[in-house]
């Protein structure tokens, strides 16, 4: 077997790409190597995957489905599935968000009533929405009130009602809470 030893691989003048082997060569990487990129990697295929995605010694797997799997120290490797999309607003007066990932913007329709938009759209409209809403109890004399999501989900966005429940028939009354919180599961 040859060996080459060197610090550097530049591509020649001009062309930009360097070519390691050819198609259904394999290089190796022994234990203990650590590969470093500043720039992007391209064309390296579907990512490998453990064949043992439920043993309890795996920390981190992308499986042969590329679902991401890891064992929080519940000893078993699990699927985990993503928040692709979580806001925290004040929904009272002018609409403002506090913080939030994945969510461009909020339109306010009306007394409790909010379109939340996504920076990225979701893969489909099969998500779960969930949150809280309320107001500081201390100042307020009043805690948390139910969060509903609209009948329609969109793939771009989703519409919430905020407000607050009564008698024992259910009625909701809207109210545009100061503290909402939303997060989106997929």
């Amino acid at each position: 077997m040859s060996e080459v030893k060197t610090d550097k691989i530049s591509p020649r003048t001009g062309s930009g790409t360097v070519t390691l082997g050819t198609s259904g060569d394999t290089f190796s990487i022994p234990s203990g190597v650590t590969l470093s990129n500043s720039g992007t990697a391209s064309g390296f295929g579907s990512p490998a995957y453990a064949s043992n995605a439920s043993a309890t010694d795996d920390t981190v797997n992308v499986d042969a489905s590329d679902n991401l799997q890891f064992n929080s120290g519940y000893g078993s490797t699990a699927t985990a599935y993503g928040c692709r999309a979580w806001v925290n607003f004040n929904g009272s007066g002018t609409v403002a968000i506090r913080a939030s990932g994945n969510v461009s913007s909020i339109t306010d329709n009306g007394s409790g009533d909010y379109t939340i938009n996504f920076t990225t759209a979701m893969p489909d409209v099969n998500y779960a929405v969930v949150g809280s809403t309320g107001q500081n109890p201390i100042t307020f004399g009043s805690t948390g009130a139910p969060l509903l999501a609209n009948e329609v989900f969109a793939t771009g966005s989703i519409r919430v009602n905020t407000g607050y429940s009564y008698g024992t028939a259910g009625y909701f009354g809207a109210v545009d809470w100061p503290q909402s919180c939303i997060g989106i599961i997929r």
